[in-house]
């Protein structure tokens, strides 16, 4: 699909006035309204000429019209009959995927695309590509014109996680991790306070659209570092371009405006290699804000490794983990089978340790079945009969066999990259491959029981039947506790991750201390302060795990709990007890001498 197609006009409602009231007039008082019903009205009430509105369109409408007071609907109860692919935010939180500029990667991974015009392993042609290129990769232009599109068809946007993707975020020069993440902040605080500063955002960006969107894998006369480093040289002047800086105090400054902005950042990730995740690159992490890391640990078995020129070994990808899990992160791992050197049985016995070796149990987990991309080295191999990839038939089982292998304290995000058939030279282009192994998982009287498949999303649920369960399992640097308050039939309602960790702390404010990972309260976003009875959110969930986290820390003799809060969530924390730090939350707890148990300090209490 072509750039200039995915480009949307803005849209004026003031021009369609006429077509457009007498469509909401319609929409308005059904309850419940269906879809053919909308698809009918819709198609009875069309533009001048120029097809058929958007659900988008409607909403602008609906707005510019006078709202309520013209049409007798609340906003929310109108925008929610429209509200397009509501799943997005069934999670609890508004996801929001911005990329990085094309830059130099440290890997030779022979898996990986080369398009030169994208970050390291993503393609041009990829929905959250498409879009970065169109904002020319600048951070504010990105994250504002996301979040425009999400309120413009009826998505919350007060609570954001935001995801930063681009290959290995921490071989950028940290001056542009700096000014990227600020960037990031600023266009939150703007368009939660109304203000568009898009006119006036970011550096001037490279013309990356001038590369060649492909490069041969089978004839690499120039590695993608090349393309990239004469691009930046010529575009940028260089890697460290002056205007893409910013310092640790401007950083900072707009971490706190969003402790308080319209919207907030309730998550940050950043996805980087193992090999790149030192001590100090660890703490840069939670300087910038980062709550989450996406690492690529792709095998857990170096023949495989070093056969697709990962540039790492298993060690190294253990002792990233260690690092980040001891200092709160959650782990989100990418795991590749179909590796050059791998086979169905192999890559079976590999996923399983993922979960059985304590070095490594991530929290979530990305499948990423290798295919074969024509600019990618692998090219090579699969023209000399050296890599094959595996039917659909031996992909299903494989993949049926990993659904059911993960625990319930890991979530399966994804199952297959988000690749067009089109750019796929060998390997399968099923695209509802998790569907589909699933179903094979059910035809056999299984059941897959991790996070993401339990989830409560919309479905009803009593309170009162909720029972709060507590899951123990090892770690490299501690002991985890899986926290999750479920419904009688195992759907997932909240949970929370708690450390208590037995390694040396690796910063002050965690001495002593147990550390909280992750709060996770699911069903539909909500704005901040605002209940729903048809949402499990805002209703005092998350504050009930915390309190258990912190009866289970006192009791097992830690003196402080920790946690390590997204920049939009210090303000729920300081409100349940806890004391601002500079990099953690925490708060003291009571233990009761010689008695291995305990409660939090006085005056706290879960609410």
């Amino acid at each position: 699909m072509s750039r200039a197609r995915r480009r949307i006009q803005q849209f004026d409602p003031a021009e369609h006035e006429q077509q457009l009231a007498p469509l909401i007039d319609a929409l308005a008082p059904l309850e419940p309204l269906e879809a053919r019903t909308l698809d009918r009205i819709v198609k009875r009430h069309p533009k001048r000429g120029r097809g058929l509105f958007r659900k988008s369109e409607i909403i602008a409408g609906f707005r510019w019209l006078g709202g309520e007071a013209r049409f007798g609907t609340p906003e929310a109860a109108f925008v929610a009959k429209l509200r397009l692919r509501p799943v997005r935010t069934l999670s609890g939180v508004t996801p929001v995927t911005v990329l990085t500029r094309p830059h130099p990667c440290p890997g030779r991974c022979i898996f990986c695309p080369n398009d030169v015009r994208m970050p390291k392993s993503y393609l041009s042609d990829e929905p959250g590509a498409q879009r970065a290129e169109d904002n020319r990769f600048d951070p504010y232009l990105q994250t504002w014109n996301r979040l425009r599109a999400y309120r413009d068809i009826g998505h919350p946007v007060e609570k954001i996680e935001l995801i930063v993707l681009g290959g290995s975020w921490s071989a950028h020069p940290e001056p542009y991790q700096r000014w990227f993440v600020k960037r990031l902040f600023d266009a939150l605080n703007d368009f939660g306070a109304g203000v568009d500063g898009r006119d006036v955002a970011g550096a001037a960006p490279a013309s990356w659209r001038e590369l060649p969107e492909r490069l041969d894998g089978r004839a690499l006369d120039r590695s993608y570092n090349t393309w990239i480093r004469e691009r930046l040289d010529q575009e940028l002047g260089g890697l460290r371009h002056g205007s893409e800086s910013a310092s640790w105090a401007e950083l900072a400054e707009a971490h706190l405006k969003n402790e308080h902005a319209g919207s907030r950042c309730v998550g940050l990730s950043l996805e980087t290699r193992p090999d790149l995740v030192s001590e100090e690159e660890a703490l840069r992490l939670r300087r910038l804000g980062a709550t989450k890391v996406q690492l690529g640990i792709q095998s857990l078995q170096d023949e495989v490794l070093e056969r697709n020129a990962r540039g790492h070994d298993v060690a190294a990808t253990r002792l990233a983990i260690a690092r980040l899990r001891r200092l709160g992160f959650k782990i989100q791992g990418h795991w590749m089978p179909n590796l050059l050197g791998s086979d169905p049985a192999r890559d079976v016995a590999d996923y399983g340790a993922l979960f059985s070796d304590p070095r490594v149990c991530p929290d979530e987990l990305k499948l990423y079945p290798c295919v074969l991309l024509p600019s990618a080295e692998l090219a090579a191999f699969h023209a000399r009969g050296e890599w094959r990839p595996y039917d659909d038939a031996e992909l299903v089982e494989l993949l049926a066999a990993c659904l059911e292998a993960t625990p319930h304290w890991c979530r399966l995000s994804r199952v297959i990259r988000d690749f067009s058939a089109h750019d796929i030279e060998a390997g399968s282009r099923v695209s509802n491959l998790r569907e589909v192994a699933e179903q094979r998982v059910a035809a056999r009287g299984g059941r897959c029981r991790d996070i993401r498949s339990r989830e409560i999303r919309g479905g009803d649920f009593d309170p009162a039947e909720l029972s709060l369960q507590e899951v123990a399992y090892p770690t490299a640097v501690g002991e985890e506790r899986f926290l999750q308050l479920v419904t009688p039939d195992d759907r997932i309602v909240g949970f929370l991750r708690l450390l208590l960790p037995r390694s040396r702390a690796p910063h002050a404010e965690l001495e002593g201390a147990a550390l909280i990972r992750e709060v996770h309260v699911y069903g539909a976003s909500l704005e901040v302060g605002r209940r729903s009875a048809a949402s499990p959110q805002h209703g005092g969930l998350g504050s009930r795990l915390v309190g258990e986290a912190a009866r289970t820390a006192a009791a097992a003799g830690y003196g402080g709990l920790a946690v390590i809060a997204a920049v939009g969530t210090r303000a729920w924390y300081r409100a349940l007890g806890f004391a601002d730090g500079a990099l953690y939350p925490r708060l003291a707890l009571t233990v009761a001498a010689g008695a291995g148990g305990g409660e939090p300090a006085a005056g706290w209490e879960a609410r």
